[in-house]
């Protein structure tokens, strides 16, 4: 089937990205037909420094490629690299309720954060919309919180079909079975807007020095602990095997361990989980043009589809020549 995601350019990505949403895209090639993009037009919703959109694309490029995506066969490009997105996001516009996007709780929980509304924000989900109908996308992976996001793609495409025809393909979410929340170092979710992150390619010095200041709480050494309220037992899920997890589960239940024991040993198992592709996300450091190279080459085969889907959207809309 026909699977796509996006993920925005805002900073280096995280361990959370990773088991959250990253993993999964990677696993989601060996059966699928995937597309996959650099959401470079979603970020400037927050307006970024120019130069931080720029660095912060070519970070995600050479992860996903350490990582293992197999760009000969998932099709992976920058979104702004193909203009027709642009172009089909304006005719779903002209189609969309503004009731419906007031709706959205995105936009609502984003500027209860803080950020400034623009129209940018506003209409984002045409945009996203737009995203997942120029390629025809069958499953789109979200977490279960983003569910939302698809069912307004739904109903923008159904709108745009029963004015036109049946020119936009409908697709379904596919709920992304995340392990859990990945906490971050200060206990809330891990996320680069709190500032808790721990980056997936960080030094090694620099990875020991936040797992050390995860927060815990003040039960004695002595004293049994509840693993499931611990945020180093919730990271060590991710990345120890199951029978040394069992082992600390019991370490905890009995007591007699210190936290700082088991973050010295989520230290190891973290840098040994991501040591193997360490080497090749230094050797596309020192071969920018190739990276650049990968983008310009899923462009074009990312263009030839959405060509496609346009000149029919077009054509349909009385956009003729």
């Amino acid at each position: 089937m026909r699977v796509l995601s996006g993920i925005q350019p805002s900073g280096r990505l995280h361990v959370g990205n990773y088991f959250g949403a990253m993993r999964q895209h990677l696993q989601l090639q060996a059966e699928h037909d995937c597309f996959y993009f650099i959401a470079d037009y979603h970020a400037l919703t927050s307006n970024p420094s120019p130069d931080d959109v720029v660095a912060h694309t070519l970070d995600v490029v050479m992860d996903y490629i350490a990582l293992g995506l197999d760009t000969r066969k998932t099709i992976f490009w920058r979104q702004s690299d193909v203009p027709e997105v642009t172009e089909l996001t304006w005719l779903l516009s002209c189609v969309t309720p503004v009731g419906l996007l007031q709706r959205c709780t995105s936009y609502k929980d984003k500027v209860s954060q803080g950020l400034s509304p623009n129209h940018g924000l506003f209409a984002y989900p045409v945009l996203q919309a737009a995203d997942i109908l120029l390629y025809n996308s069958e499953l789109v992976p979200v977490g279960a919180d983003q569910k939302q996001h698809i069912e307004v793609t739904r109903d923008i495409a159904i709108r745009f079909n029963n004015t036109y025809g049946e020119i936009l393909t409908l697709p379904k979410e596919h709920i992304i079975e995340s392990v859990a929340v990945v906490p971050g170092v200060d206990g809330r979710k891990m996320s680069k807007s709190y500032g808790n992150t721990i980056e997936i390619f960080e030094p090694e010095k620099s990875v020991k020095k936040k797992i050390m200041k995860i927060v815990t709480d003040s039960t004695p050494v002595e004293n049994p602990k509840d693993p499931d309220k611990c945020n180093i037992f919730a990271l060590l899920k991710l990345v120890a095997s199951p029978e040394e997890l069992a082992e600390w589960e019991d370490k905890y239940r009995t007591g007699g361990m210190g936290y700082g024991q088991a973050k010295k040993r989520l230290c190891e198992l973290m840098t040994d989980y991501f040591e193997p592709f360490r080497q090749k996300r230094t050797e596309l450091e020192h071969n920018i043009d190739h990276v650049k190279q990968v983008l310009a080459n899923g462009a074009e085969r990312a263009r030839a589809v959405a060509r496609e889907t346009l000149e029919k959207a077009r054509q349909a809309a009385g956009l003729r020549k």
